[in-house]
């Protein structure tokens, strides 16, 4: 995210697209909806009527997969009527003559029949946004999970610079992290091609510097596989062995009767967690692991806010921290340098390694709470926004792109699109919230969304069972009559293994991330016998 929390509410517009906000991610949705009373006006551009949608001052449905194309559109809309901040784009960016010609194509009209928005409406939600003193844009894996996901980041950044909507209060573009930690994992170096603080391990200096701090060698220059390809790399016996940490890869990721025959082809497969996942089932060795009520150290949120996590119970059954673990196995392969034994010994390391965490100590934390990075040293008060002079890379890039269909749409065989989400009651795979009674309770089992009009056409009535079939594979869940999808889509949870849909989601990756697209695919939908 380029602001935090506290920095957001000075916003007077709020675009939200690919976030179910509200279900999701409760308490920043709270903060918005306070914004709303104040008078902030929310914009909501989903496939699907969710219920930050339904609290919307505008709501804009489009068709699954044509996201570029609406951006292009406000874009269009914004330069036609001279909405655009052309101080902002001389003094701050490049490639602005590209963008301009690009989305002089996308009229409001040629939008709506790509997307199924109307044309006055998109030209309404860009005057709100662009005549703003302060808009700010908030995205989720409704936006990034998709083959375009990257051009779709893109975009939201291309519309941000086109109105100077960043490095201010209450401004920029703010993604929304799908897990409580996700930020911190990506920050400490939790990605194939980058060391902590987002050094590539491709650049000579960012080698050296680890080597020298590591006592190692030779650290490799080559970006390593993403999960996809590892999962790939097991199946062609690239990929020897797997240690899973906290992750379920058997329902969360994409098309996983293949998934499942890659991690059975492993060699020597281990799962490291908290419960007995459907991953774990499949390990030859599991390492069970402690929960996060029982071990100390900090976690990185959203908005780059480094919080302190405190023990207050001892690891049950025989059960270790994460750190505790690694440091084990590490010493056993008789790895140097894994001698740590507390949480705050790895925090002095990285205030060593990692630039943007400098200045985030454990006595600063326990003094003030909490830091927001980037905090370079310990008299830095932290970050609250990015990009307040300059960007990461000097001048802002726009990126010229133009409309891409999916990677699979619907067809005579497979006419509807299928694409999938979370619900409130239930998170990520549901190791955790499908073992509380209270919450399988509300929503026991996968509910399938079709518009009345679809349920009519294939003879749907009450709660009666539905076949969806993929060119990947097929499953049978209960489906509900709703107007929150439009007819030809149907919705589907993930958070089920009796009814996983990720049995029937395209792995078809972005050419740059290698995300999966998990929000459109084509699907069959009959009624069950």
């Amino acid at each position: 995210m380029t602001n935090s929390f506290p920095d957001l509410e000075e916003a007077q517009v709020i675009l939200i697209t690919g976030s179910n906000t509200t279900e999701q991610h409760p308490i920043i949705a709270t903060r918005l909806i306070k914004l709303q009373d104040k008078g902030a006006k929310i914009i909501v551009i989903d496939p699907r009527y969710t219920q930050i949608a339904q609290i919307a001052d505008i709501y804009l449905r489009q068709k699954p997969g044509t996201d570029l194309a609406w951006f292009n559109g406000l874009m269009h809309v914004i330069l036609r009527d001279n909405l655009a901040n052309q101080d902002f784009i001389k003094e701050r960016t490049e490639g602005f003559e590209e963008l301009k010609a690009k989305v002089a194509d996308y009229t409001p009209e040629r939008v709506e029949e790509i997307t199924g928005i109307p044309a006055e409406k998109l030209v309404e939600v860009a005057h709100l946004y662009a005549k703003a003193e302060r808009s700010a844009i908030f995205y989720c894996m409704g936006i990034t999970q998709h083959t375009t996901g990257v051009q779709h980041v893109w975009q939201c950044a291309n519309l941000a610079m086109l109105t100077g909507h960043i490095g201010r209060p209450g401004t920029g573009v703010n993604p929304l992290r799908g897990q409580n930690n996700v930020q911190g994992a990506c920050d400490m170096g939790g990605l194939p091609n980058v060391f902590p603080a987002y050094q590539p391990v491709t650049k000579d200096d960012a080698r050296e510097k680890f080597q020298q701090a590591w006592g190692v060698e030779k650290l490799p220059a080559e970006v390593g596989m993403t999960i996809m390809e590892m999962m790939h790399g097991l199946e062609n016996g690239k990929v020897k062995a797997m240690w899973v940490m906290g992750e379920n890869p058997s329902l969360s990721d994409p098309d996983i009767n293949h998934v499942n025959k890659a991690l059975q082809a492993a060699e020597f497969l281990i799962v490291q967690d908290v419960f007995l996942s459907e991953t774990a089932q499949l390990a030859h060795v599991v390492l069970p692991a402690a929960s996060y009520a029982e071990k100390d150290g900090t976690f990185s949120n959203t908005e780059r806010r480094v919080q302190r996590v405190r023990k207050a119970i001892e690891p049950l059954y025989g059960s270790k921290s994460d750190m505790e673990i690694i440091c084990l196995v590490a010493r056993k392969m008789g790895a140097r340098g894994f001698d740590f034994e507390t949480p705050q010994q790895v925090m002095a390391e990285i205030n060593q390694l990692t630039p943007s965490y400098g200045g985030i100590t454990y006595e600063r934390l326990e003094e003030l709470g909490a830091l927001i990075w980037p905090c370079p040293n310990g008299e830095h008060p932290g970050t609250p926004f990015l990009h307040k002079d300059k960007f990461a890379r000097g001048l802002g890039l726009f990126h010229a792109i133009d409309h891409q269909p999916p990677a699979e749409e619907p067809d005579e065989e497979y006419p509807f699109i299928l694409t999938t989400g979370r619900i409130m009651f239930h998170y990520h795979t549901g190791t955790m919230t499908r073992r509380i009674e209270k919450l399988d309770r509300e929503v026991p089992t996968c509910v399938i969304e079709i518009n009345p009009a679809d349920a009519s056409r294939i003879g749907l009535n009450g709660k009666n069972k539905v076949r969806l079939q993929s060119r990947r594979g097929e499953l049978i869940a209960e489906a509900k009559t709703t107007e929150r999808v439009d007819p030809g889509v149907v919705f589907m949870p993930f958070h089920f293994v009796e009814a996983a849909a990720n049995i029937l989601t395209n792995p078809a990756l972005d050419p740059v991330a290698k995300i999966p697209e998990y929000k459109v695919c084509a699907v069959r939908v009959e009624l069950a016998e």
